[in-house]
């Protein structure tokens, strides 16, 4: 086998310092300065000093020559990974320890320059051991040709020699060989840069966790973050919980302080213009929370704003809802939307709600002062008072003005009202509540003053109603209700009004009497004229009001006796006497009415009993009253002329049913005297 051709050509001799072209055998390579190595290929490890080095007076010997070794070649190896190294290599310039200046990389003493390093003098240069060839295949070991950059297969030096397996510097050689790469010793402290990663931590975003390629802490603070995002939108009126607030600072404060404590002595693995900025990013991200939590406290005082305003549509709802109530139904609607308007004007005057308070508070007092404006008084009443007195209640400063001038509607309604009840039986509420009131509250008013003489005249307008009126029983009704209010006033100053009202009912209840009468309403008559004769005893007009009386309850047996009223006084003349016996079983009253009106009352008859009747027998065959007359109980009667009727009413006894009633008619005539017998019949 042959040697493969030099691929060496020689250079022009312009282009060679000393004008003379080098010469192509081995000494060329001792004089020439090692080519820079090639960063691609990892440099070749330094013999240790316990490696065997050929000495330096002896040159190399060919192959074969008599002076040549007679080692054995070594047996083939396991051709090197291949190690890249990008940057040089330690000792840049090339000179290792007891390396002599101007000698390529990993040159021994006793190796020939240009030799690979660890090479037997006994090879040829450039060959490597157990490779006649001399073909250098890429990816060989630290035996490649110092100078070329090329790297080169076959064991890395001759057996015997070079240094063991995995010894070198950390970082270089075959992997798998040798002990781990220490760690990379810290750099210099960067208060700045570490501050800066500090802000970025501080700013909740995790940046300067993402700086120092820490993906779990920035992880953390973006989980922290997000939960926190949660929690607290959409911002309410309670805002954050403390317990969170404070975790969440606590959470910020721990990452600025272990990004510090990382970015200290921490190598960035950036470029120079992000390092630069990173500190003035850091204190611009700064106003990320910041601007965050006057962001949030915005959204939160706006909710707050809008919390207000709800509660405050809702007070409003709850007097719009008492609208058309009474008030006493209404009022509890009023005093909760009162509360709310009170709290929301003090406790919260600034707000959009507070300001809109002394309008609502006017509307208020409007809506309820509605009926005095439509003249309904007695409605007024309840309401304006309310408003009066609601100093009491809310606060004064709030109110204003508005509570007095509520005195002059409260006073004309009260007015108003008293006036209008008077001679209402059923007011409610009644005259003498609201006049009383009036006087007690504004006793100087002008409307006080108005009181006594709207009395006299509602006196004076029903009295006169009796006289002429088409209905004096209802105006004596009035009369009644009117005398009730007038004497609950005060005696000092309505005592004169007290007494005119006594007279006007009593004018008023015989003229209702009386009407009664003449309108065939005999029952009614007779009870109002009884009544009166006993509420007027001392009346002139008792004794008629009780034959009045007489007369209609006859008349309310027999309507023919209540044609006209009983005169008020007798007729003179001549009187007919009439003896009236009772044979009957208990007392008897004989009420009579005619040119003069009048009742007697008859003691029982103890023997008497009832005379057997019947359909078939003749009531004049009936012979009562034959026994002595001393037997029978009498009554005289002095009855002028005319036409009488008489009723009999028997009390009912053991044998004869209470209230039983006979009616009968006779004529009586001048110059005769009359008897008559009163008896009761069985019916069979």
């Amino acid at each position: 086998m042959g040697e493969e051709p030099n691929d060496a050509r020689p250079e022009p001799a312009d282009r060679i310092p000393d004008g003379h072209a080098p010469n192509q055998d081995q000494d060329q390579d001792r004089h020439r300065s090692p080519a820079p190595p090639d960063p691609r290929v990892a440099p070749v490890p330094e013999a240790p000093p316990w490696a065997p080095v050929p000495p330096a007076d002896r040159a190399p010997e060919p192959p074969g020559s008599p002076g040549a070794p007679t080692t054995p070649p070594p047996p083939a190896q396991p051709p090197a990974t291949p190690t890249l190294a990008f940057g040089p290599p330690p000792q840049a310039s090339g000179q290792a320890s007891g390396q002599a200046p101007g000698q390529p990389f990993g040159h021994q003493p006793g190796q020939t320059p240009g030799q690979p390093f660890g090479q037997a003098a006994a090879h040829t240069p450039g060959q490597p051991p157990g490779d006649p060839s001399g073909a250098v295949p890429v990816g060989a070991g630290a035996a490649a040709a110092s100078g070329y950059g090329f790297p080169q297969s076959g064991p890395a030096t001759a057996p015997g020699y070079g240094p063991p397996p995995g010894y070198g510097p950390p970082g270089y050689g075959p992997p798998g060989y040798g002990p781990p790469p220490p760690a990379q010793p810290p750099g210099p402290a960067n208060p700045a840069q570490a501050a800066a990663i500090a802000l970025l931590n501080l700013s909740g975003l995790g940046l300067g966790y993402v700086l120092l390629r820490q993906w779990i802490g920035a992880a953390l603070c973006w989980l922290a973050t997000a939960a926190l995002l949660v929690v607290a939108l959409p911002a309410d009126v309670d805002g954050v919980p403390v317990g969170v607030l404070v975790g969440y600072g606590v959470l910020l404060l721990a990452a600025a302080a272990d990004g510090f404590r990382r970015g200290l002595r921490a190598t960035l693995r950036v470029g120079a213009a992000v390092r630069r900025l990173a500190l003035p990013l850091a204190l611009v991200l700064l106003a990320v929370p910041a601007g965050g939590s006057l962001a949030y406290g915005a959204a939160r005082e706006e909710a707050r704003e809008e919390a207000l305003l709800a509660r405050l549509t809702a007070a409003d709802e709850r007097v719009k809802s008492g609208q058309g109530l009474l008030f006493d139904r209404a009022e509890p609607l009023y005093r909760l939307a009162l509360a709310t308007y009170q709290e929301l004007g003090t406790k919260h005057a600034g707000s959009r709600a507070g300001k809109l308070v002394p309008a609502r508070l006017d509307a208020y007092y409007a809506q309820l002062s509605a009926p005095y404006d439509k003249k309904d008084f007695c409605k007024a009443v309840a309401p304006l008072k309310h408003l009066r007195g609601l100093p009491g209640t809310v606060d004064k400063d709030l109110l204003g003005a508005r509570p007095a001038k509520t005195d002059e509607p409260l006073a004309e309604s009260l007015y108003g009202c008293g006036t209008a009840a008077l001679g209402v039986q059923t007011a409610e509420p009644p005259a003498e509540k609201s006049l009383n009131e009036l006087l007690d509250t504004f006793p100087q008013s002008p409307q006080a003053t108005r009181v006594e003489p709207a009395v006299r005249e509602a006196i004076k307008t029903r009295s006169a109603a009796v006289d002429g009126g088409a209905v004096p029983c209802g105006t004596v009704v009035e009369l009644r209700a009117l005398r009730s209010s007038v004497d609950a006033l005060p005696d000092a100053t309505f005592a004169g009004a007290s007494r005119e009202t006594a007279a006007a009912v009593e004018k008023g209840d015989f003229a209702c009497g009386t009407s009664q009468f003449r309108s065939k309403e005999f029952d009614d008559a007779a009870t109002t004229m009884t009544q009166f004769a006993k509420d007027y005893p001392n009346s002139p007009k008792a004794a008629h009001a009780r034959s009045i009386a007489i007369a209609a309850e006859i008349a309310d047996e027999e309507p023919e006796a209540g044609k006209s009223l009983p005169p008020a006084k007798a007729p003179g003349g001549a009187r007919m006497v009439m003896v009236v016996s009772n044979d009957g079983p208990g007392s008897v009253e004989l009420l009579y009415t005619g040119p003069t009106t009048g009742k007697i009352t008859l003691n029982a008859c103890a023997t008497c009993t009832k005379y057997p009747s019947s359909v078939f027998l003749d009531p004049k065959k009936v012979k009562a009253c034959t026994g002595p007359a001393s037997k029978y109980p009498k009554a005289t009667l002095l009855l002028p002329a005319g036409n009488y009727h008489f009723l009999q009413k028997r009390v009912g006894t053991g044998t004869s049913t209470g209230g039983d009633t006979k009616i009968s008619k006779t004529k009586i005539e001048p110059n005769y005297s009359y008897t008559n017998c009163l008896y009761v019949t069985s019916g069979f």
